[in-house]
């Protein structure tokens, strides 16, 4: 800052005027906020690019990874959100996160243990020397 103080006039005016003058001051901070707001939107709005073509273009070229995914993703949503409106209580979910389980879909048996390879399998998925 002592840079473009002992270098700019402009910055000294600028300094000066900010100080001296409330309303400038104002003005100044406001403009600060307002214009680069402005700008954003205006870029924002031009590079928008959700229009019902392109999204049907994109959708009918997606690859089936994709919309399993996207199908996998909708049904974990429905059921979380469900939970929630059933008002259940989902903190077994996140413990089970923390012991290496998984929860199942069946609502009986909430938690299912990830099943432990046995010596024989790991021998057989080393690489061998």
């Amino acid at each position: 800052m002592s840079i473009l103080w002992e270098k700019s006039e402009t910055w000294r005016w600028l300094v000066r005027r900010t100080r001296d003058s409330k309303p400038f001051f104002l003005t100044f901070a406001t403009l600060c906020g307002i214009v680069p707001g402005v700008i954003g939107f205006c870029v924002m709005q031009a590079t928008n690019s959700r229009s019902e073509q392109l999204e049907a273009h994109l959708r009918r070229n997606a690859r089936p990874e994709s919309l399993k995914m996207g199908q996998v993703n909708r049904e974990r949503l429905a059921e979380f959100l469900g939970e929630l409106q059933r008002k259940e209580d989902t903190n077994d979910r996140y413990v089970a996160a923390l012991r290496g389980e998984t929860l199942t879909r069946n609502p009986y048996v909430r938690i299912q243990p990830i099943p432990k390879q046995s010596d024989a399998q790991a021998d057989n998925n080393e690489p061998k020397k």
